[in-house]
């Protein structure tokens, strides 16, 4: 310990002794290694800006390409969902073609119409058969009249079946709208 402490001593009072050399040299050094830290200050920047330069340039396509990874991905989605929205209209408007109710009411109003003229064209024959005369005029105009009137039951019953058909497009129209809401939202 004696030895270290008198060591530490040795050391102290020799830089004491060397501490006004060694300043009074300094300003010469010192200027000459300003210019020279200066001049390296100045290789060092230009370095190091062309380095920052470099590296943001690097960053700035990393994030284009990035950028334009994440374009590509969401037009896939896009297209994706358009697919889909495709599919199901196509599914929708081939159940509304399909319905099996205007199938048969078309079906049903088809017979009514053909019962009703066969029907018809038997009572003219009977009729024809009966009477030649002025009467067969007057039950022929009847039957007219009450041919019209069939034609007239027809054209509203077909009025009708007009109305649900439009219903049906109507609610379609409206399922669409509402799938292409929800596939806007899932979108966005």
């Amino acid at each position: 310990m004696k030895l270290t402490l008198l060591s530490a001593l040795t050391v102290l009072v020799a830089s004491a002794a060397i501490a006004p050399v060694a300043s009074a040299a300094e300003p010469a050094n010192f200027d000459i290694q300003e210019a020279r830290l200066e001049a390296l200050d100045a290789r060092t920047k230009n370095s190091v800006h062309k380095l920052r330069l470099e590296h943001l340039n690097n960053q700035t396509k990393a994030i284009e390409d990035i950028q334009a990874a994440r374009l590509d991905a969401l037009d896939a989605r896009t297209k994706a969902v358009d697919n889909i929205q495709e599919a199901r209209l196509e599914a929708l408007d081939a159940r509304t073609k399909t319905t099996v109710e205007h199938k048969i009411q078309v079906e049903y109003l088809n017979n009514q119409t053909k019962a009703i003229e066969d029907i018809q064209a038997a009572r003219l024959e009977a009729l024809d058969a009966r009477t030649k005369n002025n009467v067969h005029k007057l039950r022929l105009e009847h039957l007219n009249n009450q041919t019209k009137a069939v034609e007239d039951i027809q054209a509203a019953r077909l009025e009708a079946l007009d109305a649900r058909t439009k219903a049906v497009d109507n609610i379609q129209e409206a399922r669409l709208e509402a799938l292409d809401a929800r596939t806007k939202s899932v979108v966005r």
